[in-house]
C-alpha cells in the first residue's frame, strides 16, 4: 500500500514540474527564441550596419543589388566584381548610397573604401557640383578640415554622379571624403578620375574601388580625430574585357605620368589588408589581380 502511495506522489510531483517548464518565461524551445528579422540586414539610404569586420560579416546581403533613382534608372551601388573584404579586426560601418557604397571606419573616421559601378551612361548628366555643400555625416563635419591645410578629398568623385540629383547631393557627404593634399586632389588624382570616365565610355562600364593607405602605425590627424593618410588607392575593372589595374598616389603633390602610379591589385590587397574582386570567378580574380599593365587600357 505505502509503495503504491509513493508511486502516487512521484506522479504528481513529475506533472507539477513538466507544468513549470512550459509556463511563460521558462520555455527552452529553440523556436520560441527571437529571430532577426531580414529586414534588419537591409541597406539604402542612410542607414547603417556597424560590425568589427572579417572576410565573413565584410559586407551584408541588404548591400547586394541596385538602387532605382527618381527616373527610375538602376544606381550601381555595388560594382560587378563585388564589394571588397576589409582585414579581420577593421572597424566598419557600411553605408549604402545612391551612387555608391562606403565602408567608413568610426575609428579613423575616413573611410576604409568606397565603391560603385560606372557606366558609360553615368559619366555625364544635367546634376552639377555648383553651390552644393559639403554635409555632416556619421560625426564627421566640414569643421574637422578647416585650417587644416587639406582638402575635402572625395573617393567617389562628383563628376561621377552627375546623372541623379540625389547621387550628386550624396556624393558630398564626409563619409565619402579623406583628407587630402591640395596639390593631389587637383592635379593627379583629378586626372585619373577623368581617365576613369573616359575608359567607362570606351567600354561601357567600369568597376572603381578606392580609398586610403595607411602605411605607419601611428598618424597625424585633423579635426576631431580625423586620420590623414599616407596615400591612397584605387581599384579598376573593366567587366567587358575581365582586366583589372590598380594605382597607388602618395598624399602629396606631384605631376607624373599614370604609369608612375600603376601597381597590381594583389600588391594594394598586400598594401591594405583588403580583398578585392570578391564576385569575380576564383580563377579570373587570380589571373587579373597580377595584371599592371596600363598599355592594354589604351
Amino acid at each position: 500500500m505505502l509503495r503504491k502511495i509513493s508511486n502516487h506522489i512521484y506522479v504528481v510531483l513529475a506533472a507539477c514540474l513538466l507544468m513549470a517548464c512550459q509556463l511563460p518565461g521558462h520555455s527552452n524551445k529553440a523556436q520560441d527564441l527571437p529571430e532577426l528579422s531580414a529586414d534588419t540586414a537591409a541597406i539604402d539610404g542612410n542607414d547603417a550596419v556597424s560590425a568589427e569586420s572579417d572576410a565573413d560579416n565584410a559586407t551584408d546581403d541588404g548591400a547586394e543589388g541596385s538602387v532605382a533613382d527618381a527616373d527610375g534608372k538602376s544606381s550601381p551601388a555595388n560594382p560587378v566584381c563585388g564589394l571588397p573584404r576589409v582585414a579581420k579586426g577593421t572597424p566598419e560601418v557600411v553605408l549604402r548610397r545612391v551612387g555608391y557604397t562606403v565602408s567608413y571606419n568610426p575609428d579613423n573616421r575616413i573611410p576604409n573604401w568606397v565603391a560603385w559601378e560606372l557606366t558609360a551612361d553615368h559619366t555625364d548628366g544635367p546634376y552639377k557640383r555648383g553651390g552644393i555643400k559639403f554635409q555632416e555625416d556619421e560625426g564627421v563635419t566640414t569643421y574637422d578640415y578647416q585650417r587644416s591645410g587639406y582638402d575635402r578629398g572625395h573617393m567617389c568623385p562628383s563628376g561621377d554622379n552627375k546623372w541623379s540629383e540625389e547621387a550628386q547631393q550624396q556624393s558630398f557627404l564626409m563619409t565619402n571624403m579623406c583628407p587630402q593634399s591640395h596639390g593631389l586632389n587637383a592635379g593627379d588624382w583629378n586626372e585619373m578620375e577623368m581617365q576613369c570616365r573616359r575608359w567607362a565610355e570606351e567600354f561601357g562600364s567600369l568597376d572603381i574601388i578606392a580609398g586610403p593607405i595607411l602605411f605607419r602605425g601611428r598618424h597625424k590627424t585633423i579635426g576631431s580625430g580625423v586620420v590623414v593618410p599616407e596615400a591612397f588607392f584605387k581599384v579598376v575593372y573593366c567587366p567587358s574585357r575581365h582586366m583589372a589595374i590598380g594605382f597607388i598616389y602618395r598624399n602629396e603633390p606631384g605631376n607624373r605620368p599614370k604609369g608612375d602610379y600603376v601597381n597590381s591589385v594583389a600588391e594594394i590587397e598586400r598594401i591594405t589588408g583588403f580583398t578585392f574582386l570578391t564576385a569575380l570567378p576564383p580563377k579570373l580574380a587570380a589571373k587579373v589581380k597580377k595584371e599592371a599593365d596600363l598599355s592594354q587600357w589604351y
